[in-house]
């Protein structure tokens, strides 16, 4: 008899563990999503589709907040109405913080995605004529970036105190008079009927229609000189180390995300993080 309480209570013992243990699974499995809300530009979010698949087993659900211009999501980032931002480069982010006071930081590469000049009036830079159009982006830093672009394409030249930034009026030697309008970068592939040339960014590119490295008359070299215009993820400079956006950087650097940026972009795009490092 005293055999068979104990046998009742080593059971009854076996059986409350075992729910403890039932109970610990259920609470990890019913573990709510998090959700990271990620601002973005344009409607080209092929790559981040597929990182934000596989962030799903990883409990974190991405969300876009798409943007029209450029200064919208880094004021966002700023005011906490977003958690990151992935749109700009490095030099576009610390040219923003140093004119509007913010902190905010890189805390991953993702591409390095070239400037390119386009049109549908010539095929060849050389085709140019004497007083020919040009737009360009007309922000401190891809308006400068352009301009060099413009140099490397050997159609201007300008002042080498100007260094990353130079503007129109940096211009030193613009041999055929080319007219050049400045405009919001949104803005330079839509003008491209009005203009003989445009120089436009990737991602602005893409979204019209164009494959870079098939349809820009010039492309932007892709070396050391470029590390500069590197994309990245950007956050609050408090949020820098946090895990779970740590976790969206390691899911985006990855070989299927490489993949991904090679099949969409055409080659046009180069992962940073194997050419740059990873931050």
């Amino acid at each position: 008899m005293k055999k068979f309480v104990q046998s009742i209570v080593l059971g009854a013992a076996l059986l409350f563990i075992t729910g403890c243990g039932n109970n610990g699974s259920d609470a990890a499995n019913d573990q709510e999503e998090v959700t990271v809300k990620l601002g973005v530009i344009g409607a080209d979010t092929d790559v981040w589709d597929d990182v934000k698949d596989r962030l799903k087993d990883e409990g974190i659900n991405l969300e876009y907040v798409q943007f029209s211009d450029y200064n919208q999501p880094n004021a966002a980032l700023a005011d906490g109405s977003i958690d990151l931002n992935s749109f700009q480069h490095q030099f576009f982010l610390d040219n923003y913080n140093e004119e509007f006071g913010t902190d905010l930081v890189s805390i991953g590469n993702t591409v390095n995605a070239p400037l390119g000049i386009y049109s549908d009036k010539v095929t060849d830079v050389n085709d140019l004529a004497e007083g020919a159009k040009v737009a360009i982006p007309n922000d401190v830093t891809n308006g400068g970036r352009a301009l060099l672009l413009l140099q490397s394409a050997g159609l201007i030249k300008v002042d080498e105190a100007a260094g990353q930034t130079p503007t129109v009026a940096d211009i030193t030697e613009n041999r055929l008079n080319l007219e050049i309008s400045e405009l919001d970068a949104a803005q330079t592939a839509r003008a491209l009927s009005d203009v003989d040339v445009s120089v436009i960014n990737s991602g602005m590119a893409v979204d019209a229609g164009f494959v870079p490295t098939e349809d820009a008359i010039f492309l932007e070299p892709v070396d050391e000189t470029a590390r500069p215009y590197v994309n990245i993820i950007a956050a609050r400079k408090e949020d820098e180390d946090n895990e779970v956006y740590q976790k969206v950087v390691a899911a985006y650097q990855t070989e299927d995300t490489k993949k991904v940026i090679e099949e969409t972009s055409k080659g046009s795009s180069v992962p940073a993080w194997e050419t740059f490092g990873a931050k």
